[in-house]
């Protein structure tokens, strides 16, 4: 007998089975799934120089990719009480791959938590391994269902929030991941480290091939600094995963070209020298749940 999780699950793809079997297949066994991309992703590593290469990568994450969230944006997510459903070209501004960029968090209020795939497959830390963290009744229900293997457990808002400032603390970032095989929407939000993270690792190894091809996609904020504020202590470089931020000879120095707009750097910052601002010389706007709602409302 099918579970009515399985079946809310799998109803969202309508005709497309061979998209509903892949959703069902991808979070039933999820860790195995992500297990065998990682494995895949080690030789290429080698092959960089395999301009063709591009062509694949981008098939792949016009289908599969993820948005980095500033704290803020994170927040508002995990304090929605009303459905969200943005599924039109003005999300192009904010989730610029071709096929999954559908805005939905139906049934807010309901999270689950579960192990992440990432993070177990790349040796994490046991105690960051249930990190994982699905918004919405659907899949999230399915995850309690059908994933108990990958021990999910219920949260609240608050405690789903306590969860990602807990990972942050230590140096996570806050990412949104998006497929098409699981309805082209968002929904997971997941605490993200370069060491072990497949999305971050995969555009680290596809930049080498080619710098127009990514998975994860910045945040849409730019870093501002009161060097006035600012005593050089370093802390903005130290907390800083892709080296935007470096010491120079009269302090911090910032390369926007690399900065994910992720905010860990304006956390560690004991002396509000930092801040974030829209980044204006981009065209890649926040996953702000303010600007989602003014889209919807104009619809």
């Amino acid at each position: 007998m099918v579970r009515d999780s399985t079946k809310r699950l799998l109803k969202k793809h309508g005709w497309r089975l061979d998209r509903a079997l892949h959703n069902y297949l991808y979070f039933a066994w999820y860790y195995p799934y992500v297990k065998f991309v990682s494995i895949v992703l080690k030789p290429l590593w080698h092959l960089t120089w395999l301009k063709p290469l591009t062509y694949l990568g981008r098939f792949i994450f016009n289908r599969y990719h993820c948005k980095v969230l500033s704290a803020g944006d994170a927040r508002k997510i995990f304090e929605l009480h009303e459905n969200i459903h943005l599924d039109s070209e003005e999300n192009r501004k904010i989730i610029p791959f071709r096929y999954a960029r559908t805005i939905l968090f139906t049934d807010p209020e309901f999270i689950v938590v579960m192990d992440c795939p990432c993070k177990k497959t790349l040796g994490d830390k046991p105690e960051n391994i249930n990190s994982c963290i699905f918004v919405g009744s659907g899949t999230g229900a399915f995850w309690l269902d059908r994933c108990k293997k990958y021990h999910p457990r219920r949260v609240t808002q608050q405690e789903a929030l306590d969860l990602i400032r807990s990972f942050r603390a230590k140096g996570y970032i806050t990412q949104a991941f998006f497929k098409v095989a699981t309805g082209g929407s968002t929904g997971i939000i997941c605490n993200c480290h370069p060491d072990t993270c497949v999305a971050l690792r995969a555009s680290a190894l596809t930049r080498k091939i080619d710098r127009t091809l990514y998975m994860s996609e910045k945040s849409g904020y730019s870093l501002i600094r009161d060097r006035n504020k600012c005593k050089k202590c370093g802390a903005c470089v130290e907390a800083c995963h892709f080296g935007a931020n470096t010491m120079g000879e009269e302090g911090p120095l910032h390369d926007g070209r690399r900065c994910q707009g992720c905010e860990l750097c304006v956390e560690k910052c004991q002396n509000g020298a930092l801040a974030l601002r829209l980044d204006e010389n981009a065209s890649i706007l926040p996953l702000d749940m303010d600007y989602v709602r003014s889209m919807i409302n104009k619809q």
